[in-house]
């Protein structure tokens, strides 16, 4: 298993479209340091704002168009039946692959999250704790992304796979507002199969704490242990549904 997450890592590395986006995000790094000269507001919640969605969006292109395509390649190139040939169980495999790219999101993350504070010190900007969950929980967020672009590959075709992980990201964002039209219709129906679908769907509205930096909003400390948790289970079950789906799986040589 750990052989797979590092020979993972490595090609994940390797791959020229990560590089591009890193290229894309130095590009904004740079331009956000002096986005202050450019603005007549408060540069100080811009300068934070761009930052967390910078880094939320680089790595959501990044999960959606260079994790997608692991496994595609796999079965294309016919490379994963020398991998299952091998003494090694299939859960193994999907672990060992969620493994590697995960060790490559929480590196970078890290990195640009230390340049990102360091930004806000050389400008004298108050690092709120909110600053910080808010990169914990982008990291959670890109993680349960990134097992439910794997899950759909198991069964979907590489597009389909990145059109319907847009449609769940943007979906999960929406579900306060989708349930206030649920509820304009009085209908209890509609409100019910509402709320089903919030179960049903990952928990990111509850994730973006970012929109609300600077707004004076008191969190409690079980908000931000609940959610973790949460995040924590969603994936165990994204994962328990990924293993069960491959391992009955079949792939035509």
């Amino acid at each position: 298993m750990f052989n797979i997450a590092t020979n993972t890592f490595k090609e994940i590395v390797r791959n020229k479209f990560l590089y591009l986006i890193l290229f894309f995000a130095f590009v904004f790094i740079v331009f956000s340091i002096s986005l202050w000269k450019l603005t007549i507001w408060d540069d100080q919640k811009i300068i934070v704002d761009f930052w967390l969605a910078m880094i939320e969006i680089f790595w959501i292109v990044g999960v959606l168009f260079v994790w997608s395509q692991l496994l595609f390649k796999e079965i294309e190139w016919k490379t994963i039946f020398l991998i299952l040939s091998k003494p090694i169980k299939r859960y193994e495999f999907i672990v060992g692959k969620f493994l590697g790219f995960s060790g490559t999101i929480f590196l970078i993350i890290l990195l640009q999250s230390i340049l990102f504070l360091a930004v806000l010190i050389m400008k004298d900007i108050a690092i709120d704790y909110l600053i910080v969950w808010s990169l914990i929980f982008t990291f959670f967020k890109l993680e349960i992304l990134l097992w439910i672009v794997f899950f759909l590959s198991t069964f979907m075709s590489n597009m389909l796979t990145i059109l319907v992980a847009l449609m769940v990201y943007f979906l999960s964002h929406s579900f306060s507002l989708l349930l206030t039209m649920a509820e304009r219709t009085k209908n209890e129906i509609v409100v019910y199969f509402t709320q089903g679908l919030q179960l049903i769907f990952p928990p990111l509205e509850a994730l973006n704490i970012k929109d609300v930096i600077g707004n004076f909003r008191e969190f409690s400390i079980n908000f931000f242990i609940f959610n973790s948790f949460y995040s924590i289970v969603y994936l165990a079950i994204i994962l328990v549904l990924t293993v069960l789906i491959f391992e009955r799986k079949k792939f035509e040589s």
